[in-house]
């Protein structure tokens, strides 16, 4: 099924009749910019099919142009509605593109208020329009880089994995690293201090494998399993001082279902939080973070690097046949840079086991005062669970409510914070339930989300329909990644690593 296709088969039962929307009015005469007038001499009162929906979202002054398409076959005009006056633009197939210049100056203008389109369709000769929908401009702008993985839906087909990035101001992408320069290796779990590139490790599995640690102009291959350790590192998270980095140690596997909806399972038999000193090459843990009566995974520092969070479940036994008894909470510890030490007991912000769900991946928001995190039925590799949602603690009250306003019917999960704690990407399956992409939305300061919006494209709907890869962990970068991916493939292919050792 196409995403045209798709798009309706959602709507069909919600679509109403035809018979009747036409509401004859008088002559509407809508004057744009370039002198053009266009009568319309009706309304359709239903709202237009279009992709993506962009329909009462809120977006970034700063991101490049919304285009996109009518999903209908007539001829077809856009009515563009701001601070600065009207102008009407084309569809072409359908397509709405805006250039650049005008998007730039009606973002500008219309920063902190709304911009009202009206789609009008030529039927019968007569131009009929349907109901005005908005797009709301925020005045806070977002980091202008967004980096991914883009991975096959094979599961194990590696071949053609990298890490990208786009220039979420304009529709320019290129490759931070691809697997083809290592033999077709997977690499996976990029990961940045504080957003900014200059600071980044990512992890490279199978021939040439070790964790790629990038400071300013060095580039390190890290060996990272020890002889204390069940694994290599994995799920990095770094200390806003960047002096540390906080991973799991996981003995992972999947499963495959044959009558499930969800159908691939990844879960862990065994995990541990630990934490790496990145001068001294050493990792570090406290009991409480390395229980085999536990499962600990995803490690998260607070903005003020004094508390580590964390997700952790009683062990289960045997794996897989329990798989679905595994039950995460979100967990706390606090942690002391100054000498690299815990604190001596574990908080536990929510009860997964208590709850009947399970908790994976929480991001905290720069700012401090929000936490957003995947919630589903059970286990912690969320990106496969239809049922995940995503959910956020107030770290100042307690209060933990869904994002309803973000939700959708499929996975939701794989998200990052704006540096300026005002904006979330994450990714989605809810296109067509194949394939994750990254969305948008804006956060207020009580915590509130709106309506997200998917990443734009010069023709988002040919684009989505041709790109058969996900994005997987998309992660908010305040510049553009200058590392050069031959220095990185040199020390892939060509030195021993560095070992790391438990102190």
């Amino acid at each position: 099924m196409n995403i045209i296709s798709f798009i309706r088969s959602l709507r069909q039962a919600q679509r109403p009749s035809l018979n009747g929307i036409l509401s004859l009015t008088s002559a509407l005469l809508l004057t744009v910019s370039c002198g053009q007038r266009i009568c319309i001499s009706g309304n359709i009162d239903e709202n237009p099919e279009i992709f993506p929906d962009y329909a009462g979202v809120t977006i970034p002054p700063n991101i490049a142009p919304l285009n996109f398409s009518y999903l209908g076959d007539e001829p077809v005009t856009l009515i563009v509605e701001g601070k600065s006056g009207a102008r009407q633009i084309t569809g072409h197939k359908g397509l709405f593109s805006f250039p650049m210049s005008y998007w730039r100056k009606l973002m500008e203008d219309n920063a902190g208020t709304d911009v009202n389109l009206t789609i009008a369709v030529k039927r019968g000769g007569e131009w009929l329009a349907f109901k005005t929908f908005t797009i709301s401009v925020s005045p806070d702008e977002i980091d202008p880089y967004l980096s991914f993985r883009l991975i096959p839906p094979g599961y194990q087909a590696w071949k053609k994995v990298g890490i990208y990035q786009r220039n979420l101001e304009t529709y320019s992408q290129t490759a931070i690293f691809k697997n083809s320069l290592t033999g077709g290796n997977c690499v996976n779990c990029h990961s940045y201090c504080q957003r900014d590139p200059s600071k980044m490790l990512f992890h490279a599995r199978a021939d040439f494998g070790g964790t790629v640690m990038i400071l300013e102009d060095k580039v390190e291959k890290l060996n990272t399993k020890t002889d204390s350790t069940i694994s290599a590192l994995v799920y990095p998270y770094w200390h806003p001082s960047g002096k540390h980095v906080a991973f799991s140690v996981n003995t992972t596997n999947q499963n495959f279902f044959s009558h499930n909806e969800n159908r691939i399972e990844v879960y862990d038999s065994a995990s541990d939080v630990v934490v790496y000193d990145v001068d001294k090459h050493e990792i570090f843990w406290s009991p409480l973070t390395r229980s085999k009566d536990s499962f600990e995974t995803f490690p998260t520092f607070s903005p003020d690097g004094r508390s580590l969070y964390f997700c952790s479940a009683k062990a289960v036994s045997p794996m897989p046949q329990e798989y679905s008894k595994a039950k995460y909470s979100l967990c706390r510890i606090d942690f002391h840079p100054e000498d690299a030490s815990f604190g001596e007991r574990v908080d536990t912000l929510y009860n997964g086991a208590r709850n009947g769900k399970s908790v994976s991946f929480p991001r905290i928001s720069p700012d401090g005062k929000f936490l957003i995190f995947t919630l589903q039925e059970y286990g912690n590799f969320s990106i496969w669970h239809k049922d995940a949602n995503l959910w956020t603690a107030n770290l100042q009250t307690g209060e933990i409510h869904p994002l309803d306003a973000v939700n959708s019917e499929d996975v939701d999960s794989y998200h990052s914070w704006s540096g300026n704690s005002r904006w979330l990407v994450f990714s989605s399956r809810r296109i067509d339930g194949l394939y994750t992409r990254p969305f948008f939305c804006h956060i207020d300061g009580n915590g509130q989300a709106s309506k997200p919006f998917l990443l734009p494209q010069k023709n988002p709907l040919e684009y989505y329909s041709s790109q058969m890869n996900s994005y997987n962990i998309p992660e908010l970068m305040e510049r553009k990644a200058t590392v050069n991916a031959h220095d990185i493939t040199s020390a892939l292919r060509y030195t021993p690593g560095t070992d790391i050792t438990a102190r």
